[in-house]
């Protein structure tokens, strides 16, 4: 009989530690009824009822609202992502910007050449031809 009642006591300080830590745990609007420090009294005064308590009424459901994205979660569809890797806007941006710019730069490259070579036509006294002029 002796047994039942230390598995019995273990059974129910686990379960106030469970409680306790889920308690300390919890988000500002996670927490219902009480405020989080009434919370904790009745879980540390009272620690068999006070853990059910606070396991049934005392926290928000996990199926009531959605929760935040951890470090290897999923962020819930009404959310941002959680990193930039994982925005298909944001990977979108960066393939036109760099289009873009891929566009400028080869552009840029293209007025050089056509300067450098009506630098070489003048110093050779050959005047520059009219399809290669910038514009033609």
């Amino acid at each position: 009989m002796a047994r039942l009642y230390v598995l019995l006591f273990l059974i129910q300080i686990v379960l106030a530690v469970c409680a306790l830590i889920s308690c300390l745990s919890a988000e500002d609007g996670q927490v219902r009824g009480l405020p989080r420090i009434a919370w904790v009294l009745i879980i540390l005064f009272f620690p068999l009822v006070g853990s059910i308590a606070w396991f049934v009424a005392g926290r928000e459901p996990a199926g009531g609202r959605p929760r935040a994205a951890g470090p290897i979660g999923r962020a819930p569809a009404d959310r941002r992502p959680v990193a930039p890797d994982d925005d298909p806007e944001f990977l979108s941006s960066l393939a036109e910007r760099s289009r873009e710019q891929d566009q400028e730069l080869f552009r840029r490259w293209e007025d050089d050449l056509r300067r450098r070579e009506d630098d070489l036509r003048r110093k050779e006294g050959d005047p520059p031809r009219e399809d290669d002029r910038p514009g033609g």
